[in-house]
């Protein structure tokens, strides 16, 4: 081989050199033509991430603060109370009657309760520090179960940290894509979550309407693996009672399971305040699943299912809301349990608590009130139609010293918006009649006024919100 063949001087090495120099720009230019194609081809597919601000749910949170804005009403939500709420609170150093507390038997600030909470502070601390299949469980967990069980007269309970928890948990774990879920077109939202979560078919009856339930079972019960019922003890909106009496003679009939979620019916249905099935003299063991709350009667937090051993083996093994979650801290399983032996102990407290809620109702309907379906015990709403007439009433009345809060769009329809008054047993009759009083007289001044929705001119309103273009500032 020549020097110059090896340096690629002749015609087969040129070639050669030739042919890997054309390779090396090909090859450039192919990448720079695939890069700008792939440049080209993801332009359309890049995307901004979407602001919040932009949200259609912002977007409604936006026209709802503007609306009141418009007319002058303050945001009556987020009212911070300096002391324990019960029948009459402290607002920015003020005193209120109170009609926005759960505090249905005056069990917050009971000294039993307050003793026990402060035990298990001592023994415990605050918090469980673990799921409690971990590390977590505590014997006040075992205790109130227990207690649970006993009230509902059924084989076991289990509580989780949270109300709202329980039953998307619960649901989440019982039922799936193969199921079917109908319920009364009332429940709580809680209820609706765990349904989506779970991936059943969803049905909605009308409100305590049983010839509509049935028609549902008579044409979708074959059709599914398992069926769920679920229907509330005293509905929270509205004040009234499920028929659970013509519930379960469907029940019989189409061998689906029944949920009833209890969480404002404890402590408030019942001769001694068991409940929904002593209201009406069942059998608790003919539900298949009792839900409820503790942060009602019971003045603490978090949520129960009680039923057969079978099904709270299942929920402790099975549910993630239980499994994968923090066990319930010590001091409120403790304050929980005290709350159920001041049920167990001092039934007056449910006595006096029907007595004023009828009370309630009876001064209600002869102002002219609208009460809805209300039966007059632990919830009493007051339908005084928009949002922002509900909101500005709210404000009215405490203005006036009575603290009350509005159920508005979405919670209810709009056109059903609401205050929601909680009666307690430690309320007295003064307060009720004075706040029933007050209630219509400042309604009364709304309508008078035409305050309301109808008064906007919603076309100038929405005109202030352009797409994009609101603002969450609000100085």
């Amino acid at each position: 081989m020549t020097t110059q063949d090896a340096n690629g001087g002749s015609p087969a090495g040129q070639n050669k050199s030739n042919l890997l120099e054309q390779m090396r720009r090909v090859g450039e230019s192919s990448g720079r033509n695939r890069a700008e194609r792939l440049n080209r081809q993801s332009l359309p597919q890049q995307r901004q991430a979407i602001r919040f601000e932009d949200l259609p749910e912002f977007k409604r949170v936006a026209t709802q603060r503007m609306a009141g804005e418009m007319l002058g009403v303050a945001n009556p939500f987020y009212r911070s109370h300096d002391v324990a709420a019960g029948a009459t609170t402290r607002i920015g150093g003020r005193e209120f009657v109170n009609f926005a507390s759960y505090d249905y038997l005056a069990t917050n600030t009971h000294p039993h309760v307050a003793a026990s909470a402060k035990e298990a502070i001592d023994r415990f601390g605050i918090s469980a520090s673990a799921s409690r299949l971990v590390a977590g469980e505590r014997p006040a967990h075992m205790e109130l179960e227990k207690k649970l069980a006993h009230v509902y007269g059924v084989d076991a309970a289990v509580c989780f940290v949270s109300g709202y928890l329980t039953n998307v948990a619960a649901i989440g774990c019982l039922m799936g894509p193969q199921d079917l879920v109908i319920h009364d077109e009332f429940i709580h939202n809680s209820a609706l979550a765990g349904i989506k979560l779970s991936g059943a078919a969803r049905r909605l009856f009308k409100h305590n309407d049983m010839e509509n339930l049935e028609s549902i079972l008579k044409t979708l019960s074959s059709d599914f693996r398992r069926i769920l019922v679920i229907v509330e003890g005293i509905y929270s909106m509205d004040g009234d009672v499920a028929d659970l009496p013509a519930v379960l003679e469907l029940k019989a009939r189409y061998g689906f399971w029944l949920m009833v979620d209890e969480a404002h019916a404890l402590g408030i249905l019942g001769k001694t305040g068991r409940g929904t099935f002593e209201h009406f003299g069942l059998d608790p063991r003919d539900i298949d699943i009792w839900m409820g709350t503790l942060s009602k009667t019971t003045s603490s937090c978090g949520g129960y299912i009680a039923g057969s051993s079978a099904l709270v083996d299942i929920l402790k093994a099975e549910a993630g809301g239980f499994v994968y979650s923090v066990g319930l801290s010590p001091v409120l399983a403790a304050a929980a349990i005290a709350g159920l032996d001041i049920l167990q102990a001092e039934p007056e407290r449910t006595e006096r608590l029907g007595r004023n809620g009828r009370l309630f109702l009876e001064c209600a309907r002869a102002a002219g009130l609208d009460t809805g379906l209300s039966i007059g015990r632990s919830v009493v709403p007051v339908i005084v139609g928009d949002s922002l007439r509900a909101a500005q009433l709210s404000n009215d009345l405490l203005a006036e010293g009575v603290n009350v809060m509005p159920i508005i769009h979405p919670a209810v329809p709009e056109g059903m918006a609401r205050l929601r008054f909680f009666i307690t047993c430690n309320h007295t009759e003064e307060q009720i009649r004075r706040a029933v009083a007050l209630t219509a007289a400042k309604l009364k001044s709304l309508e008078d006024r035409k305050f309301g929705l109808a008064s906007l001119d919603i076309d100038k309103m929405m005109q202030l919100l352009p797409a994009g273009q609101i603002s969450g500032d609000r100085s």
